[in-house]
């Protein structure tokens, strides 16, 4: 079971953080760690793979995403887009790495969403380029305010709730 791999992974710390969107955490999740492991990406990479829309590419905002998004592309044969946090000040200054086409359908994957802005704000880049962002998967949903504003743009989905991750933490003894 995912969850249970997240944790013996240690994906999943406990402590003082503050999370991209500025908040602070007694708790950290992170995917990379997990993404990491072959074994524990590619159980990711089925559960997207059985929860996806049918898309015409599949994308995800580095570098989070980037495992994810490549692992999902290799498996399914759906071509992949990078969107860049920044774009780049030296070569073509590109924000999205790929062949993108006006009117590509998107699959957007994440990592972990907590208020939702970095995957509005590349859902808005998407569109800005004329493609459709059909879905977003991640793997886990911090349940902190981003699955409405998401849900209100597309259909959202998770493979983990924060509140199942740590009632498991708690039930181990994390």
């Amino acid at each position: 079971m995912l969850i249970e791999e997240l944790l013996s992974c240690e994906a999943v710390r406990f402590g003082d953080f503050t999370l991209t969107s500025g908040k602070k955490s007694r708790y950290y999740v992170d995917i990379k760690r997990a993404s990491c492991s072959p074994d524990i990406l590619s159980e990711i990479t089925d559960l997207f793979s059985y929860e996806a829309v049918e898309c015409d590419k599949v994308a995800g905002v580095e570098l989070g995403a980037v495992p994810l998004v490549v692992a999902y592309s290799l498996r399914n044969k759906v071509p992949l887009l990078i969107i860049r946090k920044k774009g780049r000040d030296h070569g073509t200054g590109k924000k999205i790495e790929g062949d993108l086409k006006k009117g590509d359908r998107i699959l957007l994957l994440e990592d972990v969403v907590t208020s939702g802005g970095s995957v509005l704000a590349a859902i808005d880049l998407l569109e800005e380029e004329g493609a459709s962002v059909v879905g977003v998967l991640s793997v886990v949903d911090r349940e902190e305010g981003g699955t409405e504003p998401l849900n209100r743009r597309v259909d959202f989905r998770s493979l983990v709730k924060a509140s199942d991750l740590l009632e498991e933490a708690d039930r181990r003894g994390f």
